[in-house]
């Protein structure tokens, strides 16, 4: 993958959020705004529970903003006092996770979405001794995605290769409905790779977006590594 002019995607990324194929929750502020700054804070991210927390928190909010999209049906609901005509979604989504790192906002999308399916996927930067590294994708759990919704969870969206390997995938094997990505924080170059290699039916939800993006492929300012923050330390594969 090429990394082109960061101002080209800056202009992208305006034209793809009035097309509504980009949501950042950060444009206006709300608590999601000082939740991201929180995770963004060196001084509070050695508290790991409160870390993974207000990850849990943005995937909260990011389910509930899903939810208005989604296709809804009408249903007769019993009351004790009579018959209610209430709205109800039409299906429940697949929520997908990438390994490790993703799991807490998946936590906070299930908090909501708590009748959904799930799927988890096994995918991770594999480094080269020049320092160069390839996405591997080595084991996904799911079930049947055939005309699904399926949300996709990953604090961090960098160059996008993890997302557009699991997609791929996941489209390989199946034929969902549509994919929604779910990030904590977002990079302008990552954000352009996966719609252009994804498609249409592709939307991202964004805590926040930052455009720069290092030659190692970590987004700066961005955070650091999501994982470690949440799980601790790992050895590098």
């Amino acid at each position: 993958m090429q990394f082109a002019n960061l101002y080209y995607f800056s202009g992208k990324i305006r034209q793809l959020k009035t097309l509504a194929m980009i949501v950042n929750l950060s444009d206006q502020h709300s608590l999601v705004s000082n939740w991201i700054a929180e995770i963004r804070d060196v001084n509070i991210q050695n508290d790991r529970l409160r870390f993974r927390r207000n990850l849990e928190r943005i995937g909260e909010v990011a389910a509930y903003e899903i939810s208005k999209q989604l296709a809804w049906a009408e249903v007769e609901t019993q009351t004790p006092l009579g018959i209610h005509n209430s709205k109800v979604l039409e299906q429940q989504p697949v929520l997908a996770t990438i390994l490790r790192a993703g799991l807490p906002l998946h936590a906070g999308m299930l908090n909501y979405f708590d009748k959904a399916d799930n799927a988890f996927i096994s995918a991770y930067r594999k480094h080269h001794h020049d320092g160069s590294f390839e996405i591997s994708l080595e084991y996904m759990s799911c079930p049947s995605l055939n005309n699904r919704v399926v949300i996709i969870s990953d604090p961090m969206l960098a160059t996008g290769a993890s997302v557009v390997k699991t997609i791929q995938y996941m489209k390989a094997e199946n034929a969902p409905a549509e994919f929604h990505v779910v990030v904590a924080i977002a990079c302008t170059v990552g954000i352009e790779y996966v719609l252009r290699e994804c498609g249409t039916n592709t939307k991202i939800w964004c805590g926040d977006i930052d455009d720069e993006l290092t030659a190692k492929g970590y987004i700066v300012p961005g955070l650091g590594d999501a994982g470690d923050l949440a799980f601790g330390s790992k050895m590098q594969a």
